[in-house]
């Protein structure tokens, strides 16, 4: 796509303008019902269908199908990363009324450091073509990785705290409890910040993290810079909600490591086959097509047997707890 920067003005404006509006309806702190989360779910859902309907009535179907290919596959990695915040929000007792507003503004700093992320994965692939060999490579050990954790059951109970936010709390100093919404309070004389801007550090960074794989894997789909910023912004812009909406059905996904594992692998080959055919080899390339009807085909049999292997579970517990009992 040749976007001029006109239309990147106008996007980003637009995003912007859809940010305000989303902070001015939660801007007063309370507890998110599922109706609330269910129906700003589906505003930024559609949103994101009429954005790609957009890009197909204005450049064609390849553009399209790239976005949604990178929309869906950043979706399902969001997804992930919501058992995450589960663990953040549970290590710093995030009162229920202050959760939306912590993960509005540590979305918001994740979307502004991933656009850092896109803009220069752009600058590294447009001058080192064999950057994709990497790319390719650090998927599919992400894959193999996320399948033998999902084995082991290698899951982190408890949040823990990395460098960089570790380093702001010896510098800063934090208060021992919440002061509403304040980021930062005085005591003592002395300026320090809230567990409110210790949370929202921490959604943040941890983001940009989960970014490592994500980019990588959205490179995989489209190599334009503009579907993968606003794919990469459709996906975070409705996390918050989501993670009201579906933050009890997270331990029911049982499978979803595993077909996040087979997205990624998938991804990191096609990207093997792109570095390839770049390099002169005559291999087959995967088209977007096929990756959109693949990737869609993964999540849909993961949600299936996930939910599956949920109820079976949940039904020998009860018979066991009938059993005990009687």
């Amino acid at each position: 796509m040749n976007v001029s920067l006109s239309v990147w003005l106008l996007t980003v404006a637009a995003l912007c303008v859809l940010v305000a509006v989303d902070f001015f309806v939660g801007r007063k702190p309370h507890d998110v019902s599922i109706r609330e989360a269910g129906t700003w779910t589906v505003v930024w859902v559609v949103l994101a269908v009429l954005f790609g309907v957009g890009l197909w009535y204005f450049d064609g179907s390849g553009p399209a199908g790239e976005f949604f290919a990178g929309y869906i596959t950043e979706k399902s990695l969001s997804v992930d990363n919501l058992f995450v915040f589960v663990l953040i929000m549970s290590k710093f007792a995030v009162p229920t009324q202050y959760q939306q507003r912590v993960l509005m503004i540590g979305v918001l700093m994740a979307l502004v450091l991933r656009a850092v992320f896109i803009a220069a994965g752009a600058a590294i692939i447009s001058t080192f073509s064999w950057v994709f060999y990497l790319f390719g490579a650090f998927l599919i050990w992400t894959a193999w990785k996320l399948v033998q954790d999902a084995r082991t059951q290698d899951h982190e109970e408890e949040y823990q705290e990395n460098k960089l936010l570790k380093m702001a709390e010896q510098r800063f100093g934090v208060a021992d409890r919440y002061h509403g919404t304040k980021l930062f309070i005085t005591e003592n004389g002395k300026r320090i910040m809230t567990p409110m801007l210790v949370v929202m550090l921490a959604i943040g960074s941890t983001d940009v993290l989960f970014a490592l794989d994500s980019i990588p894997a959205i490179y995989g789909l489209t190599q334009d810079p503009y579907i993968v910023f606003t794919a990469n912004a459709f996906a975070l812009m409705g996390l918050r909600q989501l993670y009201f909406l579906i933050g009890g059905l997270l331990k029911k996904l049982v499978h979803l490591s595993y077909g996040l594992s087979i997205i990624l692998g998938f991804i990191g080959v096609k990207l093997v086959l792109h570095a390839l055919h770049e390099s002169g080899v005559h291999v087959p390339e995967i088209g977007i097509p096929f990756s959109l009807s693949f990737i869609v085909l993964v999540l849909a049999v993961t949600t299936f047997t996930s939910l599956r292997a949920s109820r079976k579970q949940a039904a020998e517990e009860a018979a066991r707890s009938a059993a005990e009992s009687g």
